[in-house]
């Protein structure tokens, strides 16, 4: 699985001594003893100084005594190579790498999930690159291992990104990497999957993990931005693989989307600047009064002044320009009509590229995003240089909307601008141009009787019509002949809509 040319590099006698950390909580025996295994069959022996287990309170009894037992197993054939860290109670993977970190005593520190094995050649690489730079944070490039065979696949190579829940993903590699013509070169990339290896003492300089980050998740990314912000740099090297054991299920939690949301906006509001509001945006969580507590972040927002570390801005432009923030949205989250607020405005199946109205529910599905200058993003925030947002599009003719990728629609000159506008607004419109002959009726008298059930709406703080700025015509709800409503474009009733959140009072007046 490694290519040729790494099997023919040639390293120094002189490299770094290497701690290598494995982090587990309920994981199968068998698994970590493969681990240990590979560690042991393929690192030198001059170079592996220890490994360093930490359980973050396992509860399965193989995992006590037994374990114990192999590990004395061990050391026996390698005298002193094997230690344990045991939790007392659970504190998490960030808490749990740092414990490793704290441990550890070789130059480097290679901080690895139990549920891992090393190929052949993995380590020296990490200690040459961190050798030649100790600011250097490495990731190995990951191949898989399924959990009901134990097959190996081979994963192409590619970067270590996220998108703005802060949830990681590969990103293609970059031009200025391909154009070097050299497949070990080590690869610039603008974060990790968690999976790392640091010169020990940098590690510790620049604040280790944030044992803030509960559980599990996005603590990855948060070292990411750390690092690049404050004087380091973040690379995936080609000669280094390690093959991942993919899982049936975490075993943390079955359902991590709560604590998922919290630590994206801890990471958000110590590191993201301005920027913050695209993760409120991506996870549908207002931007005042989120009813989220993210933990006390003084004591890092003092480290990164400490530390002098760039702002994101600079991250952006320097590290990661793919990820695209925007920065008009004045409307976000569920998209309701005032005929039943029971369903919501959706996405429906990604191939038929046909909204729907769909009971409501929390997947990013239903997330809705409006735009001061008139579009109307349905689905998850992708905000990429490379992948469209989706953008809802009158096409012009019958009833349906549509969903069409919103730089291609703009570029065909379809038509994805709206006007959200307070239901009074198009009623006195139409009926003005309509109504010669109610010149002297009064504006109370043009609103009633139909208005008068909706005399907040009439106000137009939320309440507001969905129209068309090219075709004119209005978004709205009927039912079909079984009862249920759908979605239809069509001459404006005085149907109206509500979008969950506003931006900074946006609508208000």
């Amino acid at each position: 699985m490694v290519s040729y040319r790494c099997l023919l590099k040639t390293y120094s006698s002189q490299l770094p001594s290497l701690s290598v950390i494995l982090i587990f909580m309920n994981e199968a025996l068998s698994i970590i003893l493969r681990a240990i295994t590979s560690i042991i069959n393929r690192t030198p022996s001059r170079l592996l100084k220890e490994i360093i287990l930490v359980d973050d309170f396992s509860s399965n009894e193989e995992l006590k005594a037994y374990l114990e037992e192999k590990i004395k197993l061990y050391n026996q054939k390698y005298p002193g190579l094997l230690k344990i860290i045991r939790h007392t109670e659970r504190k998490g993977l960030a808490q749990a790498r740092n414990a490793g970190r704290e441990a550890a005593t070789a130059d480097v520190v290679a901080i690895l999930d139990a549920h891992i094995e090393v190929n052949v050649g993995w380590a020296e690489p990490i200690l040459a690159r961190i050798q030649e730079d100790r600011t250097v944070i490495v990731s190995p490039v990951f191949d898989n291992i399924r959990f009901d065979t134990f097959e190996l696949t081979k994963y192409e190579l590619a970067v270590d990104g996220f998108n703005w829940e802060l949830w990681c993903r590969y990103d293609p590699l970059p031009k200025a990497w391909i154009d070097l013509h050299d497949v070990t070169a080590p690869v610039k990339s603008p974060s990790i999957m968690g999976i790392l290896a640091a010169n020990r003492l940098f590690l510790g300089e620049i604040g280790s993990l944030d044992g803030g980050m509960l559980v599990y998740g996005g603590e990855n990314v948060e070292l990411s931005l750390r690092v690049w912000q404050c004087g380091g740099r973040i690379e995936v090297l080609p000669c280094c693989r390690v093959a991942h054991l993919e899982r049936h299920h975490k075993p943390y939690a079955l359902d991590l989307s709560l604590v998922l949301k919290r630590n994206a906006l801890r990471v958000a509001e110590i590191w993201m600047d301005e920027y913050k509001d695209m993760v409120y945006f991506a996870w549908n969580i207002p931007l005042q009064n989120s009813g989220i507590d993210y933990g006390d972040i003084s004591s890092r927002m003092a480290l990164r002044g400490k530390l002098k570390c760039q702002s994101f801005d600079w991250y952006l432009k320097n590290v990661y320009p793919i990820l695209k923030p925007i920065h008009n949205i004045v409307g976000y989250g569920r998209l309701k009509n005032s005929l039943d607020e029971n369903v919501c405005l959706d996405q429906g199946p990604i191939s038929d590229n046909t909204p729907i109205m769909y009971h409501c529910h929390e997947y990013n599905t239903q997330n809705v995003y409006y735009h001061l200058t008139g579009e109307f993003y349905v689905g998850p925030l992708i905000a990429e240089a490379y992948t469209d947002d989706r953008c809802l599009t009158d096409p012009g003719y019958g009833e349906k909307a549509m969903l069409k990728p919103c730089s291609k629609a703009a570029k065909n000159n379809l038509h994805i601008y709206w006007d959200f506008k307070p239901v009074s607004d198009v009623i006195l419109k139409d009926r003005a141009q309509g109504a010669a002959g109610s010149r002297g009726k009064t504006r109370a008298a043009l609103l009633s009787p139909s208005m008068n059930r909706v005399p907040s709406i009439a106000r137009g703080i939320q309440g507001r019509a969905v129209i068309n700025r090219a075709t004119k015509r209005c978004l709205e709800m009927k039912k079909d002949t079984s009862g249920v409503y759908r979605l239809v474009l069509q001459t404006c009733t005085s149907q109206v809509w509500t979008i969950q959140y506003t931006v900074r009072n946006w609508g208000s007046n």
